[in-house]
């Protein structure tokens, strides 16, 4: 693995450090059509749009979700290929 390789998959597993951040994940994979709207992903994990709104960039500055702008509200679903690049790197070590 070369170091920036190394730097790209410990970017990943940051972002998948975080408990909130794990559950809007799962609330994404559960939504319709596996997206979700920033609107729907506040009331589950109890933080202010805000704050969730924080979150999502972080995953989407990681790479495991796009996010869609449709209006005013954003709309966010994985990014398969990530998941799958950050559950190959832990088979690789």
């Amino acid at each position: 693995m070369t170091v920036d390789d190394a730097e790209r998959v410990a970017r990943v597993f940051k972002a998948l450090g975080d408990p909130t951040r794990v559950r809007l994940l799962s609330l994404i994979a559960a939504g319709a059509g596996g997206e979700a709207c920033i609107c729907d992903l506040t009331e589950p994990v109890g933080l202010s749009q805000g704050t969730v709104s924080h979150h999502m960039k972080l995953l989407a500055d990681a790479g495991l979700v796009t996010r869609e702008q449709r209006g005013k509200w954003a709309y966010f679903a994985l990014n398969g290929d990530a998941m799958d690049a950050a559950a190959a790197a832990l088979r690789a070590v």
